[in-house]
């Protein structure tokens, strides 16, 4: 077994605190890495507070993880040690429904669906008598930690001309917002709405720009507008309805990236026909929808999750050869509960990531 020192929440309320728990040695597929960086989610504050409903405790966040392998099974190929590799939000799935087998392992229908890189698997209610399920774990721990242990066709090659602290968030809201993209065909000289210019948005928006979109963020926050102009789109605030009206029936896709529930019945007239708004940020019950906007014009509204491994990769080489990446502020970890904070009180645009070497200085409890 290998030692390892995280931060974890032990219950909704407490603060995050220094945790000692083991992972196992790394198996003949298995790929050990040394934690560098790892960025802060909204959904990690979600998950630690269980917002959702379905945290297991103790929880160690983190899935937007950069670190160094150290180790290698016997089994592997595709990696060696001292490469700088990533984990996203997956490290496992069923490997058997008709999803995974399409390399879609996000939507994997297995009995417990993906196995998530810490909180265990996405439906744990289908925990088996004893606590063991199709990935033989009933909770994992991710990346708010000094050691990760993962399957060598989970992880990330991290392209030396990306730095890795900036390809952390990459993993999730990277991936995140370029899935949906890259489904619904975005592509140069179209116009794209991004609704949101939070850590999502802002992603969203540099990577549509970068496919060539003409690109237009909707954000309720005035400091926001110069800030997404400086990229190269425009910005409109979400409340002045004239803004809004001036784009009707002018764009070819949307994103909604507001990472709680809220209302879209301000954008649908803003679709052409046949085009989609997509909810990326919101994984909860939302604001009932007039559906004579939808139907009128064959307008179509949809959600997805965040992406393959394949698309992943994708957006990290993307990322690396067109030279885009988020806004990071680096962070200590024993900042991490004031961190989480700021967050929630939305006084952060850019991405929290947590430098793995403060982890040293904590008196972890045995």
């Amino acid at each position: 077994m290998i030692s390892v020192r995280g931060y974890a929440a032990h219950d909704p309320h407490s603060p995050l605190r220094a945790f000692a728990f083991e992972r196992d040695e790394p198996g003949e597929r298995d790929v050990q890495i040394q934690v560098l960086f790892c960025g802060v989610c909204h959904s990690d504050i979600h998950q630690a507070k269980n917002e959702w409903s379905n945290t297991v405790y103790p929880c160690v966040p983190g899935h937007e993880v950069v670190g160094r392998v150290t180790k290698i099974g016997a089994g592997v190929t595709t990696h060696a040690v001292g490469d700088m590799v990533g984990v996203g939000c997956m490290i496992d799935s069923c490997r058997q429904c008709k999803p995974c087998k399409l390399g879609l392992q996000n939507y994997c229908e297995g009995p417990n669906s993906w196995l998530a890189t810490y909180n265990g698997p996405m439906v744990p209610a289908k925990l088996a008598p004893g606590g063991n399920n199709a990935y033989g774990r009933d909770n994992t721990y991710g990346g708010y930690s000094d050691v990760l242990v993962v399957r060598d066709d989970f992880l990330i090659r991290i392209p030396p001309a990306l730095k890795p602290e900036v390809a952390a968030p990459i993993l999730c809201a990277g991936v995140t917002t370029y899935s949906p993209m890259k489904h619904w065909g975005v592509q140069a000289g179209q116009k794209v709405g991004i609704i949101g210019f939070g850590g999502l948005g802002d992603m969203a928006t540099k990577l549509a720009l970068a496919m060539g979109a003409q690109v237009v963020v909707f954000t309720s926050t005035d400091s926001k507008l110069a800030e997404a102009r400086k990229l190269g789109a425009d910005a409109v605030l979400e409340s002045e309805a004239k803004a809004l009206e001036a784009h009707t029936s002018s764009f070819d896709f949307m994103l909604s990236t507001v990472p709680q529930r809220h209302d879209l019945n301000p954008y649908l007239p803003l679709l052409k026909r046949d085009c989609t708004l997509v909810v990326v940020g919101a994984l909860e019950v939302m604001a009932p929808v007039n559906n004579q906007q939808v139907a009128f014009h064959r307008r179509s509204i949809s959600g997805s999750l965040i992406g393959s491994i394949a698309e992943t990769q994708e957006v990290i080489d993307f990322c690396a050869r067109y030279g885009i990446g988020p806004d990071i502020e680096m962070l200590r970890i024993q900042d991490l509960n004031e961190a989480y904070t700021s967050i929630e009180q939305g006084e952060v645009r850019f991405r929290y990531v947590i430098d793995m070497a403060s982890l040293a200085e904590e008196s972890v409890p045995t």
